[in-house]
């Protein structure tokens, strides 16, 4: 019992004296005043709040003595703390979402003229493709003659068509007969027997059947217009057979002197090595100016003048009406070292008729990077440039196209390049290929493919806008000695149906040019977090170094009252048994020289008298009484 006693004895003067400790130290740290320690987080907090230049914060502690001003100030103040950061989330929130601001300027410079192709509307017939054109002719006839009781007039071949169309006619017969143009009501598809009784025309739609390789499986193209219908199917089997000869996309037999009556530049004649010529399927011979070439065209003024004149001749001779149904030219002004896409951005130019086209220059520059998705060159697009032109996001497209048709069909499109090891698709080498064009342009359409995901616009572009007015040419006073010029000078009877020209010009010296800057940069955060901190306490940026302040002073005080915890409980934490088996809690102190027993007695006696003194009553018997012992 005496050893358990003096356990909690010891362990009482041990704690006293873990507090003087502390007591002694915070003496000497204030003495040395080397670095202001606060002796709780109560002293720091009212510190702080009564020095510091945020506004609010003083009135914690002025009001302490009413409670009721203090509750109010300090939900006040944690509820201006809880806006200031909501506004500051809204912030970081714009700032992160990388929005842009448009910058729009104009810019006066000498223009460097676009390249502008010009088409002649009609596809050739090409010599080496002229036979089975013929007998693809001679089966349109027939088909139109059985839907339409429509008899169309041919053109006259020469005798040695006649002699090689027996032998092929099976050949082509057998793949026309397979993909017929048919007649279809409702859902049902129905194939006009010849010399049929008429029925109502009005009742039925046309189109025509593509099946795969084993017919279980049909497509079904279908149009409400006859004329695009049979457009549409006339072209399916020219290109087929366009597809069959090779290096048709090689072969030349334009005539430029015959196409282009006059070509003038700047008030300057123009020549062969202005232009480059290429052949579309169905806009026929294209020809290009000023595309890419060692010396651009440049404009140093505006005007009808300063541009590029063309006099065209726009009449139809050898060529195949099935497929171009309007007479003209077609043109489509676009940038250097860009394909021109005559589908997309052409428009036409009409016999009889001066086409004057101004235009406007535009140059839009985007941010790529976490800006936008836009791409510098394409090499980061996962889709392979299969032009030989820079990228655009229609050379992307195409190209993607024509990388999915050679993948699920076994073979390319015609109206695009090859791919390395590829060829054309032609039904007599790919049967079904038809079937599984038009089932991937369905795909394609309704980007099934991703090919308009993975196509990314570019960050650099440069596009034209323009802005045509039309005349009648030559005026009726002046149309005789026109033409009679014409054609003195071009050896062919030149009409008023038969020609058309066109003017190209810039409108004014002053192109546009679109530019993005980012909204947020790091300037404009801290203005806008400067902003809002300002407008809920009223302070600068010194007092944001208070608050650091603030903060660091309590984890060092946190630290510090940790640090001397740990410490009072590692002197109050009792020291393991002695291996006899006894508690040596009261011998730890002993000297070596003193036995335990006398040591215990000693330490007893002092250690013990005053707490039961102090327990006993004070009075003057008490203290006779003692004095009598």
């Amino acid at each position: 019992g005496g050893s358990v006693k003096t356990g909690k004895m010891l362990e009482g003067e041990k704690r006293s004296q873990c507090k003087q400790e502390e007591e002694q130290q915070q003496k000497e740290e204030e003495q040395e005043g080397l670095i202001e320690f606060y002796g709780s987080y109560q002293e720091l907090f009212q510190f702080f709040c009564s020095n510091t230049t945020i506004h609010g914060a003083i009135r914690l502690v002025c009001s302490k003595q009413n409670k009721m001003k203090t509750a109010f100030w300090t939900v006040l103040f944690f509820l201006t703390f809880g806006l200031l950061y909501w506004q500051f989330g809204i912030i970081y929130r714009d700032y992160f979402s990388y929005p842009v601001s448009l910058n729009l300027n104009l810019n006066s410079d000498r223009l460097i003229f676009p390249a502008v192709t010009l088409c002649t509307l009609n596809p050739y017939r090409y010599s080496a493709i002229r036979t089975k054109l013929d007998e693809l002719d001679q089966i349109t006839r027939q088909t139109l003659l059985d839907l339409y009781d429509y008899n169309m007039s041919l053109p006259q071949s020469d005798g040695s068509t006649v002699s090689t169309r027996k032998r092929s006619s099976r050949s082509l017969l057998h793949h026309v007969q397979r993909h017929p143009l048919r007649r279809q009501k409702r859902d049902n598809l129905v194939t006009l027997p010849e010399n049929s009784p008429s029925v109502d025309k009005n009742d039925w739609k046309i189109g025509f059947v593509l099946c795969n390789e084993n017919n279980t499986d049909c497509f079904h193209q279908v149009y409400s217009s006859g004329v695009d219908a049979v457009r549409e199917w006339y072209s399916f089997h020219y290109i087929n057979i366009l597809a069959q000869v090779p290096d048709a996309k090689a072969l030349d037999e334009s005539d430029f002197e015959n196409f282009i009556y006059s070509c003038r530049f700047n008030e300057a004649t123009c020549d062969k090595a202005n232009y480059t010529h290429f052949h579309h399927p169905l806009y026929g011979n294209c020809y290009t100016f000023n595309d890419n070439s060692s010396s651009l065209w440049t404009s140093s003024m505006p005007g009808i003048n300063n541009g590029l004149s063309l006099v065209v001749r726009t009449e139809q001779h050898d060529f195949i009406p099935l497929l171009s149904t309007v007479t003209g030219a077609r043109v489509m002004v676009h940038d250097q070292n860009e394909p021109a896409f005559m589908d997309d951005g052409g428009f036409n130019v009409r016999p009889g008729i001066e086409s004057s086209i101004s235009m406007r220059k535009e140059v839009t520059v985007r941010l790529g990077g976490s800006y936008s998705d836009c791409t510098e060159d394409g090499t980061d697009v996962p889709v392979q440039n299969l032009y030989s032109s820079r990228y655009t996001e229609q050379v992307c497209i195409r190209s993607c196209f024509q990388l999915n048709m050679v993948e699920h069909c076994g073979c390319a499109y015609y109206f695009y390049p090859l791919t390395a090891g590829a060829e054309y698709c032609d039904y007599t080498k790919h049967i079904a290929w038809g079937y599984c064009y038009y089932k991937l342009l369905a795909e394609f359409k309704a980007d099934v493919l991703g090919c308009f995901h993975k196509c990314r616009k570019p960050c650099k572009m440069t596009e034209y806008h323009l802005s045509a007015g039309y005349s009648q040419w030559p005026s009726a006073v002046s149309e005789h000695w026109v033409l009679h010029v014409l054609s003195q000078q071009n050896n062919i009877t030149v009409t008023r149906n038969g020609v058309a020209k066109v003017n190209l010009f810039f409108e004014e010296w002053n192109y546009k040019t679109n530019g993005e800057t980012p909204t947020y940069t790091v300037v404009t955060l801290l203005s806008q977090l400067g902003n809002q901190w300002s407008l809920w306490f009223g302070s600068s940026v010194l007092s944001v170094m208070e608050l650091a302040e603030l903060i660091l002073d309590f984890s060092v005080i946190t630290f510090i009252l940790g640090l001397r915890r740990f410490r009072c409980r590692q002197q109050l934490s009792p020291p393991g048994p002695s291996p006899n088996g006894h508690d040596n809690t009261a011998l730890q102190d002993e000297g070596p020289g003193l036995s335990g027993p006398h040591r215990f007695t000693v330490e007893a006696v002092v250690t013990t008298l005053p707490s039961y003194n102090s327990l006993e009553p004070r009075g003057p018997s008490r203290d006779g009484e003692t004095g009598h012992e």
